[in-house]
């Protein structure tokens, strides 16, 4: 059976995420979608807000999706997924998650990447963050969560346009946090096909390192943005399978709730013709999966990172011991055996 794909919608209070929702639900491609709504405060009333033609919305606990209410988000989609087996809900092929205004997606990931029942039954299938552009740049300025839920979205959709048009100075923020999201109009943009993307793909887009990325990372360390960081490390020669490991051991121990994202495909020596592919947020890692094929004919290791207040270079620092350790190892390995042998 396929999994079902799930997209998240975030963006800051009042940036039109309901909205947008119901522009998409509208769709009768979309009727058997499942909606999944999580609000901060004492009383709920985005899922009354949401217009649905069946009682298809189900309203999480108050809170964040955090460490709070994580636990609720996993008892919501196993059971979901249950009673939509054993027939007692009507069927569905699609869930949207509304986040909180106040949450950024990385919870949600952690959940979708990392819990085992549910990975094996759901499957990402895009991140959307709405930003308006009346008070993007003052949201973007005074709350690090906004800055969150751009750099974290596969997909930026810009609202309120139609009463200010967007400005020079707030797309360049927006293509600063986030270079590889796809920025559209919400006047224009195809609601439908948002809410509808396929599962994520490997894909060198995806990735989105590019030659500044890799050289200096400029756009990260902008002024307004100096929180939020994104920048990538590539590696020519293909790493050892025990070299992954440690570098997978290293990040969960040292980088914690500081890492947002990490997204990389590796060269591995010992299978050089099927890559491996890391996913994970913060302390968390998504267990080592593998590529059928290489997505192009790029075929170095590239990892992209997405921090808070951690410093490009510790990272590289990091992985470049863990590349001198295993290099030590396998020296020390090597004359053991010679000596064996002898």
């Amino acid at each position: 059976m396929s999994k079902i794909p799930v997209t998240v919608i975030t963006g800051f209070l009042g940036s039109g995420k309901t909205t947008l929702l119901n522009r998409a639900l509208r769709s009768p491609r979309l009727k058997s979608t499942v909606v999944i709504v999580n609000e901060f405060g004492e009383i709920g009333l985005d899922h009354d807000l949401i217009e649905t033609s069946s009682d298809s919305v189900i309203l999480l606990p108050n809170g964040c999706l955090c460490c709070s209410v994580k636990g609720d988000l996993v008892i919501t989609l196993t059971d979901l997924y249950q009673k939509r087996l054993r027939g007692e809900i009507p069927d569905f092929d699609h869930i949207v998650i509304e986040t909180s205004g106040l949450a950024e997606p990385t919870p949600v990931m952690d959940v979708l990447l990392t819990h085992p029942g549910i990975k094996s039954a759901f499957v990402p299938a895009g991140t959307l963050a709405t930003v308006d552009a009346v008070n993007g740049l003052h949201t973007l300025d005074n709350h690090e969560q906004s800055q969150k839920q751009i750099a974290l979205a596969s997909h930026i959709i810009i609202t309120k346009a139609d009463i200010q048009e967007p400005c020079v100075e707030f797309l360049a923020r927006l293509q600063a946090l986030n270079p590889v999201a796809v920025i559209t109009d919400a006047r224009s943009a195809d609601v439908e096909a948002l809410f509808r993307g396929a599962p994520e793909e490997w894909s060198d887009r995806s990735l989105g390192i590019s030659l500044a990325d890799t050289a200096a990372g400029a756009h990260a360390s902008h002024r307004h943005n100096a929180h939020i960081k994104r920048f990538s490390v590539v590696r020519d020669h293909p790493w050892s399978l025990e070299m992954l490991r440690l570098f997978l051991d290293a990040l969960a121990t040292n980088a914690g709730p500081s890492l947002l994202r990490v997204k990389g495909i590796i060269h591995v020596q010992e299978s050089p013709q099927y890559p491996a592919v890391v996913h994970g947020a913060q302390q968390l890692m998504h267990s080592l999966a593998w590529l059928s094929k290489w997505p192009s004919d790029d075929r170095r290791t590239r990892i992209v990172f997405i921090t808070v207040n951690h410093d490009a270079n510790e990272m590289r620092e990091l992985i470049e011991y863990v590349e001198r350790l295993s290099s030590r190892t396998r020296l020390v390995r090597q004359s053991c055996e010679k000596a064996t042998a002898t």
